[in-house]
């Protein structure tokens, strides 16, 4: 029997790489595939003939043989047919070995040391040979097939962020971000892999410990690289398309802090690619079209220094254009073209928040479009009458308040809230009504038009609001009444901890829409007496009062502040409103 030590020799032999092997086939086989995985050699191991299976090998057995008659010797010298025990462990770490196992390899500083160490070794070697080999590519493509297996390795980091402060102050963030700039393009995206791995929502990171991370990142010219990267890769090759979605990624990874949404806006041409990326002809919708219209609502959601800057690259008619395909025509259930689009609605509607979007939404005929979807849309009908409640929304909607009114949209708005809809389609068409009623100019003939609606048919309007509030109210008093006795086991102290929790409670079981009606029925008491005859009748049908409506204003009245933006005004409307009633 061979010894132990001969095994090894044996082992060691067959682990040798071959020296014959051209590196660019090495480096080759570390290139990704589209889908970010590595490709493998195509061959499929060995597999001996079938008929072989059926040869006895070895020396023929003893007469008389028989397996029953093998004394059980778990325990005793022999091992696995014969095989003594120590042999038996020496060929186990063998074949270990021989499958690329490895011992668990303990994640702490002293890995992170060892690691930065190899890692700027090979970053350094690869630079010096390309410097000193620029125009013989084999020379240098085996360091850079290591360079690139180092960067990989670094996503082990992702689960292990208490590291990322000690991976910071090392100073090997700078040396990764510089690899975003290297001369070969595949290095580029196996680093903004990682960057994206790093910095995904997903990594139990503490928010320190992140932002530590993508402080270094960013002092070390993140954006800017990334935007270069954008303007080189060819999306016509699968590789260089997985790299335009791993730099979506580390947007939408950055855009969670507002500041850092702001700096890639106001500090780079991010904006601009975003917006000539969404307008691309694509039949079907590809995924990284559809990526660019997501991290571009999320950039317009995270600050309004954004939404400006959007609308003065003139990206209001450009989302108008692109949304107006959908007037009549529906995207696919559950496709890419689908999800494209409501992104394009998310990024219309924060638009329109801004009086300056709401200006280029007037000029660009958006409330006609949306009329048109409101009539004949299927899947554009709902996001229509979600940008025109906040078109029409704020001090600045009065001019989208009277266009409605002069492009004939109080037919189709009043048309819809008179049917049996969605709680959320109810609510929208109440935001509307509130809005018409506070901002078109009193006297005016679109105010008198508004009015009218409500008036006509025997006031049907007002009669559908009182329904709609006694529905709301249905929702909202179980919650206050469960509200009110959870309130009793809490301290003062702690009852203020969770004023926010049970307001959103409230406002999910309707509280808003109940608070929008009473501000409707408000302003009708005040502005008709035909109008206030008819509420407090259908109210004290049920022994109800306008006091029920006061109670309402007070609240809102109560929880608005004189130094917020908006809220002063919005505040001494209601003390007004409240005087009438």
């Amino acid at each position: 029997m061979a010894s132990i030590d001969e095994l090894f020799k044996v082992a060691s032999a067959k682990r040798k790489l071959d020296a014959t092997k051209d590196p660019n086939e090495l480096y080759k086989a570390a290139k990704l595939e589209a889908n970010g995985d590595v490709k493998s050699t195509g061959k499929a191991p060995m597999v001996e003939d079938e008929q072989e299976d059926d040869v006895e090998a070895g020396p023929e057995l003893p007469p008389d043989f028989d397996a029953e008659d093998i004394p059980d010797d778990e325990e005793g010298r022999f091992f696995g047919g014969g095989m003594e025990r120590q042999t038996a462990q020496a060929m186990q770490y063998i074949d270990e070995q021989d499958r690329g196992e490895k011992v668990p390899e303990k994640f702490d500083v002293t890995w992170l040391r060892r690691f930065a160490l190899n890692f700027e070794k090979k970053i350094s070697k690869n630079s010096e040979l390309r410097g000193k080999f620029e125009n013989e590519p084999q020379k240098f493509m085996a360091s850079e097939a290591d360079l690139d297996g180092e960067i990989k390795e670094l996503s082990i980091l992702s689960e292990h962020p208490e590291l990322y402060s000690e991976f910071s102050s090392m100073g090997c963030v700078g040396s990764l971000i510089s690899l975003l700039s290297h001369e070969n393009a595949d290095i580029a995206i196996d680093t903004i892999q990682v960057i994206s791995e790093l910095t995904d929502e997903d990594v139990e990171a503490e928010q320190e410990q992140w932002d530590t991370l993508v402080s270094a990142m960013l002092d070390a010219d993140l954006i800017e690289l990334l935007a270069q990267n954008l303007s080189r890769l060819d999306e016509g090759s699968d590789v260089d398309r997985t790299g335009v979605y791993y730099v979506l990624s580390v947007l939408e990874n950055l855009a969670s802090q507002t500041s850092i949404a702001e700096k890639i806006v106001q500090e780079s041409g991010m904006l601009q690619w975003l917006l000539t990326r969404v307008q691309q002809k694509e039949r079907p919708v590809s995924q990284n079209q559809q990526y660019s219209a997501e991290v571009l609502s999320i950039l317009l959601q995270s600050s309004s220094k954004n939404r400006r800057k959007f609308v003065d690259l003139e990206g209001v008619d450009s989302l108008l254009q692109l949304l107006s395909q959908y007037r009549k025509c529906d995207p696919e259930k559950d496709s890419e073209e689908e999800e494209y689009a409501e992104n394009l609605f998310d990024c219309l509607i924060c638009i329109v928040d801004e009086d300056a979007g709401k200006e280029k939404f007037l000029y660009g005929e958006g409330i006609e479009l949306a009329q048109i979807m409101l009539k004949e849309g299927k899947f554009s009908k709902l996001r229509a009458l979600r940008v025109l409640d906040h078109a029409l929304g704020g001090f600045g909607g009065a001019p989208a308040c009277e266009k409605l009114v002069e492009a004939a949209g109080l037919r189709t708005v009043f048309g819809m809230f008179m049917k049996k809809q969605e709680n959320q389609i109810n609510e929208h068409l109440l935001g509307i009504f509130a809005s018409l009623l506070r901002l078109l100019p009193g006297g005016s003939a679109t105010r008198i038009r508004a009015l009218a609606k409500f008036m006509e048919k025997d006031y049907e309007k007002i009669e559908k609001l009182v329904k709609l509030r006694r529905e709301c109210a249905s929702r909202v008093t179980p919650v206050e009444q469960d509200i009110a006795k959870e309130r009793k086991n809490f301290t003062k102290e702690e009852q203020e901890i969770m004023e926010g929790e049970w307001l959103s409670r409230r406002f999910d079981a309707g509280l808003f829409s109940l608070q929008l009606i009473d501000v409707i029925l408000a302003w009708l008491v005040a502005e008709d007496d035909g109008a206030k005859q008819k509420i407090v009748s259908l109210l004290a049908d049920r022994d109800e009062s306008l006091s029920l409506i006061c109670n309402t204003l007070q609240e809102q009245v109560e929880g608005l502040r004189d130094d917020e933006p908006g809220q002063k005004e919005h505040k001494e409307m209601l003390e007004t409103l409240l005087q009438f009633l």
